[in-house]
């Protein structure tokens, strides 16, 4: 009987501890959020990435205005996605390598920069733990609503500051953590604190916040 209660007992701890490693890993950082964004069919992805809509609210002549002289730089656009922003930025930067971890997106992209006929933008099919930057490779680290998709963050992120070149910025665009009538469900946003506090983890040191620009969205410039 006492053999029997240890074996129950020992059951029901392995039981909960499967439980817990399921609710932990369900609910990683990213994982939700990217499942999420891909219950839609890529031409529906694409449509809503590259809509009037996210214009009105995303203002990417503001954002490009607020990242100041971008000419003769390069900048890593990472989450590319439909390259919203890397086919602007490519408008004013020297050189811009538009990352995505999807390989249809990054298909899609190639055609678009072929029939734009875009020579300055290069594309680059990311792992989902790496930012497959060389030390010191860009001037710019530029992230727009993907930083809520990528796991072990601190690590990831030591990893794009080692990529930048000394005076250069990592800068993150992403949604307010509150109930807003765009972006993703609020559980999958990551507030502006506790960016900032994975970024100094990661090295960074000094950061510019800008709430006022965008009506939904914060820019973070870390360096």
């Amino acid at each position: 009987m006492k053999y029997l209660f240890i074996l129950s007992i020992s059951l029901i701890f392995t039981i909960n501890l499967f439980a817990q490693h399921k609710h932990d890993h369900k609910h990683g950082h990213g994982e939700n959020a990217n499942e999420y964004m891909h219950q839609s069919s890529m031409d529906e992805l694409v449509e809503r990435f590259e809509s009037p809509d996210r214009d009105a609210y995303q203002m990417p002549e503001k954002v490009l205005d607020a990242l100041g002289d971008l000419k003769g730089k390069s900048i890593m656009d990472i989450g590319a996605g439909s390259g919203y922003f890397s086919v602007k930025l490519a408008r004013r930067a020297g050189q811009v390598i538009a990352a995505d971890v999807s390989k249809d997106f990054q298909e899609y992209l190639k055609k678009r920069i072929e029939k734009e006929q875009i020579n300055n933008i290069s594309l680059r099919l990311l792992p989902f733990d790496s930012p497959e930057l060389k030390d010191g490779e860009v001037d710019m680290v530029f992230m727009s609503n993907t930083y809520h998709h990528i796991d072990h963050r601190p690590r990831y992120f030591s990893m794009v500051k080692k990529g930048i070149k000394s005076g250069g910025s990592l800068v993150i665009i992403d949604y307010v953590k509150s109930d807003i009538p765009v972006g993703p469900p609020t559980e999958h946003k990551v507030s502006m604190d506790q960016i900032i506090a994975e970024l100094k983890k990661a090295g960074f040191t000094t950061f510019d916040i800008n709430v006022n620009l965008l009506p939904y969205q914060f820019i973070i410039t870390a360096r």
